[in-house]
């Protein structure tokens, strides 16, 4: 288990960045040989990434759902999507290749948000660190930091 921080904190990350949702959903329950490949090639993907920290990931969160991804820049990941030598783009080859006219039973989706410095606002209260500032440094939420608005005007 996670070591809970006892105290209010928020995250500090240097310049801009990119947070990056991404997920499936499954359209056709019973057409598991479509969506298992597609739901196992993400953690791998998480994993590799963890490992190259020169791909530029930050950082992730993930449920059910979506996975919330940081990324130092847009470039960084859009050069992991697309490099033969990572495990994305042959995912994807794949997954195009299998599916074909076949797309209604599974869904990808995703959507890639820039953010420039200073123009965010997180806050964790006891709680391990998470999101952001996992992926980047905590700071205590202490004076200007103390509210949202102090927070999404820092600069």
């Amino acid at each position: 288990m996670s070591k809970i921080i006892p105290k209010r904190v928020t995250a500090n990350i240097e310049g801009d960045f990119v947070v990056f949702l991404i997920g499936m959903r499954v359209n056709k329950p019973w057409k598991i040989h479509r969506w298992l490949p597609v739901a196992l090639a993400m953690p791998r993907m998480i994993k590799e990434l963890y490992q190259h920290p020169e791909c530029g990931f930050l950082g992730h969160i993930m449920s059910r759902k979506v996975i919330v991804q940081y990324w130092k820049s847009f470039d960084h990941l859009e050069a992991y999507a697309r490099d033969p030598n990572h495990e994305h783009w042959p995912a994807w080859v794949e997954f195009n290749r299998k599916l074909g006219k076949s797309r209604g039973d599974v869904g990808i989706w995703h959507e890639t948000y820039k953010v420039r410095a200073g123009e965010y606002e997180c806050v964790y209260s006891r709680m391990p660190l998470f999101g952001l500032a996992r992926a980047s440094k905590k700071m205590d939420a202490v004076g200007n930091l103390e509210s949202a608005r102090g927070r999404i005007n820092r600069i």
